[in-house]
Formats: structure tokens, sequence, C-alpha cells
């Protein structure tokens, strides 16, 4: 039995796929704690997993901005000295980070400590973390056909992204009505990532009676902060019901990908994941100031291996025609979940977990646990 700290903090994207591993890695008899940001989103999503070790750690993401700058660095020297004083009293045989700003302090203290660092990047743009300090990992796991430069080759793996045993697809009628809508029709989600999308929101709310009036019902997920709930009611041409429902928050993307014909969504690699593991068809809205652009190439990727279909969000004005062209087309979204099952084939939760495994077992080997680095930790982030 190994233990593990894994850095997940700041997003769905991030917290979602280290949830997942942690799952595994304890059905496989290992101890985990997971490190997540002290932000609301967080502390919403962990509250469906009691059985699992969270730590709430300082710290706050990159800015240029001069003010924006210190307060991060000075957060990320909190960090530190947070995740070393963790890893003391913890003793992990590794260090796990899925990116993001909850990782750098993750890397850096196993730099100090003398444990081993493996880090996952879901996106096809690695983040910023990830290429400055990439090279100070003892693996590297990536999207198939991404590159790291600086990171040795044996390093790299390459594969998709852990996704929660309790995503998967269910009966289409039932999870429609367990989300509150009618169990018959068209249904189109618009999901904004765990913390919304003002311009999908927008998009679904100017376009509930077009929608409606093809029969089309709407679920949208809005983000915490950015709305309140609401079931509109309305008819479509014919007469029958159709329902607008929209949430700020849900831990149900199973149940909500399940009941969609189609999605429309931002980018994001955890989203993009579950929509594949859910076989739903997908229009992806990239958000155009992700950081280098990184959505844009999820959402390239995920159009070529025949998923969906990509919108910039330039092209907003013709997003409502390109769903109702979409959504009734059977033919076409027959054709993308037949492309979604194919690009499911492999399953990266079991080959992250053999491969940590190992790579533990071939570490204790090498270089037997020697916890003097601590003190020196202590010290230097004192």
């Amino acid at each position: 039995m190994s233990r593990f700290l894994i850095s997940c903090g700041g997003t769905g994207g991030h917290l979602s796929p280290g949830i997942a591993l942690a799952e595994g890695l304890k059905n496989r008899g290992h101890e985990v704690t997971l490190m997540i940001s002290r932000k609301k989103v967080d502390a919403r999503l962990i509250e469906k997993y009691p059985q699992l070790d969270f730590e709430r750690m300082p710290g706050t993401g990159f800015s240029w901005n001069p003010v924006g700058l210190a307060r991060c660095l000075f957060s990320q020297a909190h960090a530190l000295w947070f995740v070393c004083r963790c890893a003391r009293r913890l003793k992990p045989q590794g260090l796990i980070g899925f990116g993001g700003f909850t990782s750098a302090s993750l890397i850096l203290a196993g730099a100090v400590l003398g444990i081993p660092v493996v880090l996952h990047e879901a996106n096809r743009v690695p983040g910023r973390a990830i290429r400055l300090l990439g090279r100070m990992a003892r693996r590297v796991y990536l999207p198939p056909g991404v590159r790291l430069s600086g990171v040795k080759s044996d390093v790299i793996r390459h594969m998709g992204l852990p996704v929660r045993s309790e995503i998967k697809r269910a009966p289409m009628e039932a999870a429609r009505v367990a989300l509150g809508l009618h169990p018959h029709g068209k249904v189109v989600a618009v999901l904004g990532g765990s913390q919304g999308a003002s311009a999908l929101n927008s998009w679904a709310r100017s376009n509930l009676t077009r929608m409606a009036e093809e029969g089309v019902q709407i679920y949208c997920l809005t983000g915490l902060g950015k709305d309140q709930p609401e079931t509109l009611e309305l008819k479509s041409r014919t007469g029958a019901p159709v329902r607008a429902v929209f949430v700020p928050f849900s831990d149900r993307m199973a149940e909500i990908m399940s009941a969609a014909d189609l999605v429309v969504s931002r980018a994001g690699a955890g989203t993009i994941a579950e929509l594949v593991r859910c076989e739903t068809p997908a229009i992806l809205v990239p958000f155009p100031h992700a950081a280098d652009d990184h959505q844009r190439a999820n959402g390239v990727f995920f159009e070529r291996q025949g998923g969906g279909l990509l919108v910039e969000q330039a092209f907003m004005a013709t997003l409502s025609a390109e769903v109702l062209d979409t959504i009734f087309n059977d033919w076409l979204l027959r054709k993308f979940r037949g492309n979604l099952q194919r690009m499911e084939r492999a399953n990266s939760l079991e080959l992250m977990l053999n491969d940590l495994e190992s790579l533990v077992k071939s570490s204790a080997r090498k270089s037997p646990p020697d916890n003097s680095g601590s003190a020196k930790a202590a010290a230097l982030v004192a």
C-alpha cells in the first residue's frame, strides 16, 4: 500500500479527474489525500464525496498585472509551505498534479522533498505550470499526439483523462424526468463549465422561444452566482409542452448528458472526456480567452475525431441554426455517437493506475524512503 497526494483544485475540469483517480487508488488499497483550492466551486463539488480526504490549500492563479503577480507569488509561497507541511505529516510516496495553479507548489514541494512527482495534462496545449516545471516530474501524462518541450520522451506517457465511475450513460427518458424535463421530444443541454459561461447563458435565454417553437427543450447550467434556478413552461408550434430549465450548479453530469440529444458547451478537457464517456454529441464553443487558446485546440481535435462540431464565439449568431440543423438530423447524431464510442476504447484510469503503481515500486527500489529532507523543506519554506 502507498500514499498519494493529488493536487486538483480550482475548476471542475481539474477536480473531477482527481476524484476519479483517488477513487481508483482507494479501490486498490492505497491512501489518498486531495489538495484542492479554497474556491466555492471546489467546496460544492466535494460535497458528494465524504469518503475521500481533502485539504483546502492556499494559492491563486498567475497574472501579468503587477498587483495580481505579487498576490500570486505570495500565495504560491504560502501554498508551498502548506504542501510541505502536509507531505511531512502524511509521508506520501507520490505527488500527483492535474495542472492549474494548485500544481505549481506541489511540483516544487516534490523537488525539495525528493518525492516523485507525476503530472497529468488533459488539454491539447499544456498549461503554464506543466510547461515550466514539467521537467521536474518523474512522469507526465499527455493527450495522444501532444509534445512537451524539455521533457525526456521516456518520462511521457500518452493517455486520456480519468473519468469518475459515476459518469456513464443512463436511460434517456429516466434522466429527463429526473431533471424535471418532459420525457419526449428533443433536448439540448447548455454547459458553460463548472463556473458557467455568460455567452452561452445569454444564447440560451435569447433563443428560448425559437427552440420551444421547434419542440426543443433546454437544460442550462449557468454557473454559481450567475443566475437563479428557474423552470419555464412553454409550448411548441404543435402545442406540445416544452420546458426550459436553468440551474446554477449540478453534480449530476451523467444524467444531464444522458438526457440530451445534443450538448452546447465550452471545450474544457474534462467536459469533453465526459461527453465521450456518455456518448453525447456536442457543439463546442471554445472560451476565446482561455490560456494559450487551449480550448480551441481541444475543440478542433474533438471535431476532427467526429464527436461533434465547433463554433467560434465570434460566430455565435450561427449557433441556433447549427443546433436545429444538427439536433433533427438523426443520421448525423448516430454518426457522432458511433465516433464517440470509438474514442472511448482505452480505459485511461486503469492505464494510469497501473503505471503509478509501477512507478512507485521502481522509485522505492532505487531510493529507499528518507524523511530527512522534510526538515530541510520546513526550513526552506518557513
